[in-house]
């Protein structure tokens, strides 16, 4: 069985998660390129999954600090200053947690979701078989009736701004945010914090992208964003890899044969160190 000794794996993670010295972040026009060369990363780092994340590449490997004057933190200004600036797709994504995806690779995620070209009729067919909270349901049409609205009007919109609500509200954001019908736009005054997202839908706020999707199949799509993955993490193992994704067990299974018939993955790699066989780039090995 073929092998992958852990340093040779740190060394090269070091470099495409831009934990170098010379590699820093330092201004969010570098923030978005890092974006677009990963293609996707997180926000911040996630324990117990191993991705890029744009404060690592900025702060440094360390834990995010609750100090607001860490210096870190530019990276929550740089996303709050080009939430509207169409640079990249910014929601909660991956693992319910918030992502960056780059323009290049955001028909690739969309052709995947439950969107089949007509969103104002495809919620509707979800919610019939079950598929969709009443409370997303109400959340989303209240955005395609009221066009786009701070998190606070939202709620009131959507009826759902008693206090009993918020944890079901918060769920209906979050599952809307990753079907790729909803995403943050930018940010209001508003609320006791003077703080809250204005939340828009995806297909309205990026009108060309239903198109762009339906020119891309699922395994085509399944294909680019895992080899993404794996130019990022350089090895991993289909666990870890289905824990991120979530398709189905025989989509996952099809994707990692044909990136190893293609010779850009290799299967059962020992990697110094686990508990079970990996996939590592080939390139690695």
């Amino acid at each position: 069985m073929p092998e992958l000794s852990l340093k040779h794996l740190t060394e090269y993670r070091r470099g495409t998660f831009h934990l170098e010295p010379s590699q820093k972040l330092r201004t969010k026009e570098q923030a978005v390129a890092f974006v677009n060369k990963r293609g996707f990363v997180y926000f911040w780092p996630i324990q117990g999954v191993v991705l890029p994340s744009l404060w690592a590449a900025t702060a440094g490997d360390r834990p995010v600090p609750n100090e607001h004057d860490d210096p870190g933190h530019i990276t929550w200004a740089w996303k709050d200053e080009l939430l509207d600036k169409r640079v990249w797709y910014y929601a909660r994504i991956l693992r319910r947690r918030n992502t960056f995806i780059s323009f290049d690779h955001l028909p690739h995620f969309y052709a995947l979701s439950p969107n089949y070209g007509d969103p104002d009729e495809d919620y509707l067919l979800q919610y019939e078989q079950g598929l969709l909270t009443q409370e997303t349901k109400l959340v989303y049409e209240a955005l395609l009736k009221e066009g786009p609205l701070d998190s606070i009007s939202l709620r009131r919109a959507a009826r759902l701004s008693n206090p009993e609500s918020t944890s079901r509200f918060t769920r209906a954001l979050d599952t809307l945010q990753i079907e790729f019908k909803v995403l943050p736009t930018g940010v209001a005054e508003a609320g006791a914090w003077r703080y809250a997202f204005y939340y828009d839908l995806t297909h309205r706020y990026y009108p060309d992208l239903i198109e762009q999707a339906g020119k891309i199949s699922e395994p085509a799509a399944r294909q680019k964003i895992l080899t993404t993955y794996f130019h990022s993490v350089g090895a991993a193992s289909r666990r870890d890899v289905a824990k991120l994704f979530i398709w189905r067990p025989e989509d996952l299974d099809r994707t990692f044969a044909a990136l190893v018939t293609h010779n850009l993955l290799t299967d059962q790699v020992v990697l110094e160190g686990a508990k079970e066989p990996v996939y590592a780039l080939s390139i690695l090995v």
